[in-house]
């Protein structure tokens, strides 16, 4: 199977693998366009199969400008079906129908295979991996005979995403919802049975009900981190800051240093600990109920919080990752600074970043990180965008992870 090469490349999570595309009659099928391109944005080779109903909502044109590849309407001499999902070598690597209407759910959970999407699920069922996104008029979806056919699928193997409920209707969920499970489903679950923590974002510090202190911290990073883990197999729990960024990952929210103390230490039972929060260096001594009048100045008297980090090291035993920031430091003493954090907070590695320079660090969609071992070994990882060098930090943590064991 030749790649097709796309522009706007996201990521190889997808690279190399095929991915039959099965559209059914749903007006949702108008959505089929930008989610083939989507997975192609991260290495897959997509192959369009398509029902007749699907065929009076968008054209199988469209589709194979999208993909590159020739859409089957309609199975011929050529068995397009066994080339596709046959018990050979060759076949795809997943059989995804988005979206699926009712009575194309019915039919595979019956056995029934008279249209091409049918035709390719019936042939590599319990074969190939199958993912079927629902979307449909919410009565039908919840018709107990549906349900009940799709407990029957998941029963063998298949798996589901659940729809968008709106307007009496159940939706096809986001395109970047149904992207990531794919990948989900396809990726190397190289941390399965493991417990992983990962702490984001910034917390707050109240000076009255109405004002706070904070940092520019977004949480993306550690957001990243998190949902690395989460596609690679692992248990994942998210502490996440004051932040608006939200992550599929199972999430406790924590507003404040203490929030974000006391939620950390309710976890220590974890095998990896990723801490990447931007957590407040101070707390204000004395905040006030109500809201400062602003008539007049005042004075707010600023106390060092304890290090949470070093507080967790001694109630744990699990793998621990820091992060330190840094303002515009020469890379020498950058290292040097985070080599000495990593020595007093008893981690395992940590990550140091110069949030000074331009596109690194907080606000920012990229980073260039450094990650020091025990020994004083250095990763340099350069410029790139925070969901790229989430997967190469993961890849560096498992490599330590797996020789400490």
């Amino acid at each position: 199977m030749h790649r097709k090469s796309i522009k706007g490349t996201k990521s190889n999570k997808l690279l190399g693998k095929g991915i039959v595309l099965g559209i059914t009659g749903s007006i949702a099928a108008v959505e089929s366009v930008k989610l083939s391109r989507e997975l192609m944005r991260h290495g897959a080779e997509v192959y369009a199969v398509m029902s007749a109903d699907a065929k009076k909502i968008i054209h199988p044109y469209a589709l194979e400008f999208a993909t590159g590849n020739p859409v089957v309407d309609e199975i011929t001499g050529k068995i397009e079906h066994v080339y596709y999902a046959g018990d050979h070598d060759k076949r795809c690597d997943l059989i995804l129908i988005a979206p699926a209407t009712a009575n194309t759910i019915s039919k595979i959970a019956s056995g029934i295979d008279d249209t091409p999407v049918t035709t390719v699920a019936s042939t590599g069922f319990g074969k190939v991996s199958m993912l079927i996104v629902p979307a449909m008029h919410s009565s039908m979806y919840k018709n107990p005979i549906i349900l009940e056919n799709i407990e029957k699928l998941k029963k063998y193997g298949v798996q589901f995403l659940t729809p968008k409920f709106e307007e009496n209707k159940a939706k096809l969920p986001e395109i970047d919802d149904i992207v990531r499970a794919v990948i989900k489903t396809l990726s190397n679950k190289d941390f399965q049975g493991l417990k992983v923590l990962v702490t984001a974002g910034p917390t707050i510090e109240k000076i009255d009900d109405v004002r706070f202190i904070t940092n520019k911290s977004t949480g993306l990073m550690g957001i990243k981190i998190a949902e690395e883990f989460d596609i690679r197999g692992a248990d994942v729990t998210l502490i996440l800051g004051h932040t608006q960024l939200k992550s599929h990952v199972k999430t406790i929210k924590a507003e404040t240093f203490l929030d974000m103390h006391k939620a950390v230490m309710a976890n220590k039972d974890v095998d990896i600990a990723i801490f990447a929060a931007a957590t407040s260096d101070f707390h204000v001594e004395s905040s006030c109920e109500g809201k400062i009048s602003s008539d007049k100045s005042f004075n707010i008297n600023l106390v060092p919080n304890k290090k949470i980090i070093e507080e967790f090291s001694k109630v744990s035993k699990a793998f621990i990752v820091g992060f330190k920031a840094e303002y515009s430091l020469p890379e020498e003493e950058l290292i040097r600074r985070a080599y000495e954090r990593l020595q007093s907070s008893e981690m395992d590695l940590i990550i140091a970043n110069d949030v000074g320079k331009e596109m690194r660090g907080f606000e920012s969609i990229t980073n260039e990180v450094y990650v020091i071992d025990k020994n004083q070994k250095i990763y340099h990882l350069p410029l790139d965008e925070k969901e790229k060098l989430s997967e190469k930090i993961v890849n560096i943590i498992k490599k330590y992870f797996n020789e400490k064991k």
